[in-house]
């Protein structure tokens, strides 16, 4: 089936842990659509890979960012804003866990790098882009949470918490920002398969038991999740804010 279309063309996109996974499928639908993207990941050489792959020329730039620190971020956002002009949406993507033992057991090292890393991230990302939609009269922040926001599973009890987290900063600048016609929603999908989660299901046990979870009976894909985003980013979605949106095979209602 031809990709849907969404009307992005000429828009300025910002799009974390950019350079493999959704991030990166995000950025190469959004370039089809002749949109302008800014990506970004920790890692110089996953990024060069990334543009390399990519292919975007003056419409694409890679930026080398942690998001956890604030003045990374910055130069970030400020990188993005002269070279494009404008920023018309966020799309907060950057997800990592360390599988972890109980949270009594866990190392408060731990904790913080991933709680810095999801949560902490997300929101030094969100301030960065609403200030500069402020000034430019809106826009849009895409944040990428997970069912495990809702439900306790084991290894993933930190990486659940700071989704958790991400959903109520989701519904916090939706309400803070609404009116600076900044719309902000999240899309909460099940497991997906990509590298980040191959852990799991690349164990077919593992696998199988997860998918008896899911009433459509399968993981996620990385395009299940691109059209709820890019939809979110549209004009149609602009009076829709503060929404959480479950892509998750209907996993969240059995």
């Amino acid at each position: 089936m031809d990709n849907l279309k969404y009307g992005h063309a000429g828009k300025v996109f910002v799009i974390t842990g950019g350079s493999r996974g959704i991030g990166l499928e995000l950025a190469r639908r959004l370039l089809q659509e002749k949109a302008k993207v800014a990506i970004c990941a920790r890692k110089q050489e996953g990024l060069d890979l990334a543009a390399k792959d990519l292919n975007g020329g003056d419409a694409l730039l890679a930026v080398p960012t942690h998001i956890a620190k604030e003045e990374e971020v910055d130069i970030l956002f400020a990188q993005t804003f002269s070279r494009f002009g404008k920023i018309d949406a966020l799309i907060n993507n950057v997800g990592m866990n360390l599988l972890t033992p109980s949270l009594v057991e866990t190392e408060s090292s731990t904790w913080k790098k991933i709680i810095d890393s999801n949560l902490t991230g997300t929101y030094y990302c969100s301030r960065s882009a609403a200030k500069i939609m402020q000034g430019q009269g809106g826009g849009k922040i895409i944040c990428i949470s997970s069912l495990a926001a809702c439900r306790a599973a084991p290894g993933m009890g930190i990486y659940g918490i700071a989704k958790a987290g991400i959903e109520m900063l989701t519904k916090t600048l939706a309400a803070e920002l609404a009116a600076d016609n900044i719309q902000v929603n999240a899309v909460a999908p099940c497991m997906i398969k990509t590298g980040f989660s191959s852990p799991f299901w690349s164990n077919q046990e593992v696998h199988d038991e997860i998918v008896k979870g899911i009433p459509l009976g399968r993981l996620a894909e990385i395009n299940d999740i691109i059209d709820p985003v890019l939809f979110l980013c549209s004009s149609g979605a602009n009076f829709i804010t503060g929404q959480v949106i479950a892509v998750d095979g209907g996993a969240s209602v059995v």
